[in-house]
């Protein structure tokens, strides 16, 4: 894998010296870029902060020390290096106060400029890694999902380990744990995202049409076969097959499903010949496969072909830390579809959805909050509009204790009409809309998206570095 190379900005208004600088950094792997005036710096600054600047304090149009307070000012992840005479010494040492990370006093050679600014690009990487890390293990959304809780923490990791590779994966979990959602997240996360992504529900349709919708059929297969069909098999091809429910699935269609996971290759029904494709297998259930495995209902040999990467979805009373995230993220995103002014959950509420165990998972706290959304108007959710269970006798500990015994039933959500897009140019459509809606203040853009401004700097860095 080709290795990023780091930018350096030199802003020094006395070109002789910075064709010195820009020497000394000939043969380190960075890109120097040159400006000589204070202007030109901020202004590069705002299109795309480099990791490291070398920059002079006595420019003709501004003091250096505006430029570093600006960084500092605007959390910038630049490591900044003071270039300064013997007089201004103090200045330069007073600049630390700021972020500067060292200064450099004139005259200087090149041993003395490489090692200060690779200690200043160390440390950057290092603060850089920190915040990914940071990043990576307290993230509170992850594709479709919405939570920071530990069990989902754990998805989300198994997640990216498992995206990469081809291997099947094969989720569990009740229903309405998101296990969909999942398996579009291992699709979106993998190098198959802009293929498609098929989902099947196999307990949906009806077993003499199962073949059928799997592996297709050629005209006259059967009554009613007026013309050709691709099955999903076929729809997926460079893609993703998630069958879901998988073990609703006839016993003799699990054999030709088998034999289509180890081989690669399928029959329609009523063909003759072979079609091959190259699809990557998810499977999900809510039940327990190896119990069904030992009742007969499910073949031990494709269980074993496609439990290769398990991931169990947690119910949601086990990640209770994500309940009152997961009731305000659908309330904001309901309430906008229905032109309502509903902003959050009354304090009691809140105590009732904390107490309550619900059965029916992330898709029943859904249809809990569309329902509400729907049918009343107000500026917070009160234990009043709450269906029942959840309303029993409106006093919150009622509610809880009453709601944790009933099921609620409701309709499912409607789905998605817009096609999905890639998450890095949602992404990054959205820091830039960002910016652009606040004036390019990153730190008011990313105080709007929720994040540190040095994740937007280095979503800005990467995509420079990108384009380099």
């Amino acid at each position: 894998m080709k290795s990023k190379k780091l930018r350096v900005l030199i802003v020094e208004d006395s070109e002789a010296l910075a064709e010195v600088y820009a020497g000394y950094l000939r043969d380190e792997p960075y890109v120097v870029t040159h400006v000589g005036e204070g202007t030109s710096a901020l202004s590069f600054l705002e299109r795309s902060p480099p990791e490291a600047l070398l920059l002079d304090l006595k420019l003709p149009d501004m003091d250096g020390m505006e430029i570093l307070k600006h960084i500092h000012r605007q959390q910038m992840p630049t490591s900044v290096v003071i270039i300064t005479g013997h007089g201004s010494v103090d200045v330069a040492v007073d600049a630390m106060r700021y972020g500067a990370f060292d200064f450099i006093e004139k005259p200087f050679d090149a041993k003395r400029l490489k090692v200060t600014l690779r200690n200043a690009l160390d440390l950057q990487s290092l603060a850089a890694l920190v915040d990914s890390i940071k990043e990576d293990f307290q993230r509170e959304r992850y594709h479709g999902f919405v939570g920071g809780s530990l069990k989902m923490q754990t998805v989300y990791r198994i997640i990216d380990s498992a995206a990469p590779s081809k291997a099947t994966v094969f989720i569990t979990g009740e229903s309405g744990t998101g296990k969909e959602v999942c398996a579009e997240a291992i699709h979106r996360q993998s190098q198959r995202r802009e293929a498609p992504f098929v989902a099947l529900n196999c307990g949906a349709i009806p077993r003499d049409l199962m073949e059928s919708e799997i592996f297709g059929h050629v005209k006259g297969a059967f009554t009613g076969a007026a013309r050709e069909r691709v099955g999903a098999a076929g729809q997926a091809d460079s893609g993703t097959l998630f069958l879901d429910e998988i073990g609703e699935m006839d016993f003799d269609l699990q054999t030709k499903l088998l034999r289509f996971v180890q081989t690669g290759t399928f029959q329609k029904v009523g063909g003759t010949g072979l079609e091959r494709v190259d699809v990557r297998f998810i499977c999900a259930t809510n039940r327990d496969p190896l119990e069904e495995v030992a009742e007969g209902r499910f073949r031990e040999d494709l269980y074993y072909r496609l439990h290769v990467i398990p991931i169990h979805m947690p119910a949601l009373r086990e990640r209770k830390d994500d309940i009152l995230p997961l009731a305000n993220h659908f309330l904001s995103r309901f309430a906008e579809e229905e032109g309502k002014a509903f902003r959050g959950l009354a304090p009691e509420t809140q105590e009732v959805f904390l107490a309550y165990g619900w059965p029916g998972n992330v898709r029943q706290l859904q249809n809990v909050i569309r329902n509400v959304v729907v049918l009343h108007n107000g500026g917070q959710v009160t234990v009043e509009m709450l269906p029942n269970p959840l309303n029993a006798g409106t006093s919150p500990r009622k509610a809880g204790a009453a709601a944790a015994c009933e099921v609620e039933t409701a309709l499912p959500p409607p789905g998605d009409s817009e096609p999905l897009k890639p998450l890095r140019l949602v992404e990054k459509d959205a820091i830039e809309r960002a910016i652009d809606q606040c004036g390019g203040n990153i730190p008011r853009a990313a105080a709007l998206l929720e994040v540190s401004p040095s994740t937007i700097y280095r979503k800005l860095q990467a995509w420079a570095s990108e384009e380099d």
